[in-house]
């Protein structure tokens, strides 16, 4: 698991000693998920301070690596008092522990740019976790299609699908799941509901998994029969999936966000599809399922190896139909690889 991201964030840091509260900072630092802590990194080591609801399975989790793990019961302040100068994440701090961090007379510096640099290029073990987990996202939706029956609700197919994943290993949904049928497909974040699925109906499913703490992200669209009346749909499916796939042949390492996203959409423009493209190509994917890189038409982010990030072009017609087709994509040797990698043809029940 190699555990020495508390010292790599120290050391980028720079300052006399380090404090990390938020959840999935502090799991980034750990390896473990936990609801309460903090991880206090200095000159001398880095220690998780965690009350008694995680202390044994910490100490359990942690034993032999670079880590110490001890109770916490002081108050937060205690924990720092013999410091100048320390390093919090300032962005995701708590307003009052900030306040009493200033109350306390130290010099605050902001440590939210190290995360951002360390956690947007992946180590060889997290790249395995989310292999793994669109491994399992690939399999789950394999196994839905076979399951998917007139009459079923979005919420049923959502259920369904989120066991799959699960029982194929996941640990739990990487965000809730969007189910869309028909109509609410060309609403992007469509709220899964009860619609019934029936003959003829557009489906659009986003998923993902968490396995090890890591997120996988996908989105397909496909057809529940074909009734004839989709003909509209097949050719601006066509044309998505084109774009989706020029993503992944052009895209390089170095490329900004704005230059990927510019890929896709220059292409949907040359079909006056572009401005039914109402959100950004992509997004870095990690412990987070929104994080760094920013893969949108004013990102000046660069896309370097090792980085996780989606590629997901759609276009959506109000009160009609919409279409994304996404994969999570990983840059490696300055080419794209897809992590996600079910047939993405257009698909028909």
């Amino acid at each position: 698991m190699g555990f020495t991201n508390a010292s790599k964030i120290y050391k980028l840091v720079g300052a006399e000693a380090t404090l990390t509260e938020a959840a999935d900072l502090r799991k980034y630092l750990t390896g473990i998920p936990t609801s309460f802590g903090y991880v206090v990194s200095d000159k001398n080591g880095n220690t998780f301070y965690t009350d008694s609801r995680y202390i044994e399975g910490a100490q359990l989790a942690l034993s032999g690596s670079e880590i110490a793990v001890k109770q916490f019961k002081a108050p937060l302040i205690d924990l720092l008092s013999e410091y100048k100068e320390v390093a919090i994440p300032v962005g995701r701090t708590l307003y009052s522990d900030y306040q009493k961090l200033i109350e306390a007379g130290l010099e605050v510096k902001d440590s939210l740019p190290a995360f951002t640099t360390a956690m947007s290029v992946k180590e060889v073990y997290e790249l395995e976790f989310i292999r793994k987990a669109c491994d399992i996202t690939d399999r789950a939706f394999q196994a839905l299609l076979e399951l998917i029956k007139e009459g079923m609700t979005e919420n049923d197919v959502a259920a369904l699908l989120e066991y799959l994943m699960r029982k194929f290993g996941a640990s739990g949904t990487s965000f809730e799941t969007i189910v869309a049928f028909g109509e609410n497909s060309s609403v992007p974040h469509h709220e899964t509901g009860f619609r019934k699925l029936k003959y003829g109906d557009i489906i659009l499913i986003d998923f993902g998994c968490k396995y090890g703490g890591y997120c996988s992200d996908c989105t397909r669209t496909f057809l529940f029969g074909d009734d004839g009346q989709h003909e509209e749909f097949k050719s601006a499916y066509e044309k998505v999936l084109t774009a989706h796939m020029l993503v992944k042949d052009k895209v390089t390492c170095g490329m900004t966000g704005k230059q990927a996203d510019a890929i896709a959409r220059d292409y949907l423009k040359e079909f006056d599809l572009d401005k039914y493209f109402t959100h950004s190509l992509g997004h870095g994917i990690g412990i987070n399922i929104h994080e760094y890189p920013f893969v949108s038409p004013r990102s000046e982010d660069k896309l370097l190896n090792g980085m996780v990030f989606s590629d997901e072009p759609g276009v959506y017609f109000e009160g009609k139909f919409g279409i994304r087709i996404e994969d999570t994509i990983t840059l490696d040797k300055g080419r794209i690889i897809s992590l996600t990698d079910s047939d993405k043809k257009l698909t028909i029940l």
